[in-house]
């Protein structure tokens, strides 16, 4: 019996823009005939990452903007 992937929680903050793109993401596949959650998403963009070369990941990372570490301020 294989034994089981031992799954990891975890939080993030990012732009809203750019945390839009997951639901726009979802609702492509799901026109596609695909239904697929927030995780599942994130970890193909993961693994499209890990298949670049070095000079293309550390190209994508560097079109990304900083941001301040932490949780928002409460409006």
């Amino acid at each position: 019996k294989p034994k089981k992937t031992k799954i990891v929680r975890d939080s993030f903050t990012m732009p809203k823009d750019e945390y839009e793109h997951i639901s726009t993401i979802k609702a492509r596949c799901l026109k596609a005939g695909v239904g697929v959650k927030k995780s599942e998403v994130l970890r193909a963009a993961l693994s499209c990452l890990a298949a670049l070369s070095d000079a293309a990941l550390v190209d994508a990372i560097g079109k990304l903007k900083p941001l301040k570490t932490g949780r928002p301020a409460k409006e």
